[in-house]
């Protein structure tokens, strides 16, 4: 193995630290991914390619294998493509490799050597900060939300010659040093001070919102039911901070922040679709961070019938 790397996957609504090892042996040019890579991530090759020639980078010669670690999980999206050309440049001498293993960095390539914005930011900078990393490149357009999260040094690039002036020790100017937005919470327009009428079931909402309490509300179709539920939120308490950071993931994930990235501290609220199932709503992953429970084979039969 000539280097090594760190980039971020997605596994859920979870950000997974993921190692790029690379080796390199005497024979016909070519680049080789291994690690359960989908379509998008194949196609990094040609990205990273035609990046180094606008860049000033020479490619690497040789037979090229880099392995994605853990193999084991499903690596996607276009977001792998600076990790890469880092651990490309490591390998031939560019950049120092034991410097390059400090960084977890994030961001898609473009022809000519820029980078760009990518998906899902927010949580993968909470898991390179839970796996003990201090510092994350991202792309420029992510610089506010990877910001979000305190005690990590976030440096936002532009594009790969930049990345590579951070490994080498000459990022001062592309370090954030905190967010640029401002304001720390997500407005809505509905208030539950708004309703007029509906004198028991606001009383209802009320106790179920102090007390912790579930709710169903039966009605027949335009009698307020949805209206109500989609004002609770205003009279529920703030989030926590580790609640709020989880819910601002999941917005992070979904494209939801917008232009100015800020920490949702209200309670979301979420309509699904009449026609769901139980399965849609409530999921059906397993957290790879919790052992699996092995069921007995007479309750898993039962259940089944």
């Amino acid at each position: 193995m000539l280097a090594c790397g760190f980039a971020c996957a997605m596994h859920g609504v979870d950000g997974l630290i993921v190692r790029i090892e690379m080796d390199a042996s005497p024979g016909t040019p070519s680049l080789t991914f291994i690690g359960l890579p989908d379509r998008s991530l194949n196609e990094a090759k040609e990205r990273v390619r035609a990046a180094f020639g606008h860049s000033g980078f020479l490619f690497p010669a040789g037979r090229l294998l880099l392995n994605l670690a853990p193999a084991d999980v499903r690596k996607e999206g276009p977001g792998f493509d600076l990790p890469i050309a880092l651990t490309l440049l490591a390998a031939d001498d560019t950049l120092e490799p034991p410097e390059l293993a400090r960084y977890v960095s994030i961001g898609e390539l473009a022809l000519d050597g820029s980078i760009r914005a990518v998906a899902g930011v927010l949580p993968m900078t909470l898991a390179a900060k839970r796996a003990g990393f201090e510092r994350v490149i991202v792309p420029l357009a992510n610089r506010d939300e990877a910001a979000l999260v305190e005690g990590v040094g976030v440096y936002a690039v532009e594009t790969l010659a930049d990345a590579v002036a951070v490994v080498l020790g000459n990022g001062g100017k592309f370090r954030v040093s905190a967010p640029s937005a401002c304001g720390d919470e997500r407005d809505s327009d509905e208030d539950f001070a708004d309703v007029r009428g509906q004198f028991a079931a606001k009383r209802a909402l009320e106790v179920a919102a102090s007390g912790g309490h579930n709710l169903l509300m039966v009605g027949p179709p335009g009698c307020g039911k949805t209206m109500l539920a989609r004002r609770m939120p205003s009279i529920l308490p703030p989030l926590g901070p580790d609640e709020s950071l989880d819910v601002t993931a999941i917005h992070s994930i979904a494209g939801l922040l917008g232009p100015v990235p800020r920490i949702v501290r209200k309670p979301p609220f979420r309509a699904p679709h009449a026609t769901a199932s139980a399965i849609s709503l409530v999921g059906g992953g397993v957290s790879l961070s919790e052992p699996v429970e092995k069921v007995p084979e007479s309750s898993e039969k039962s259940r089944i019938e």
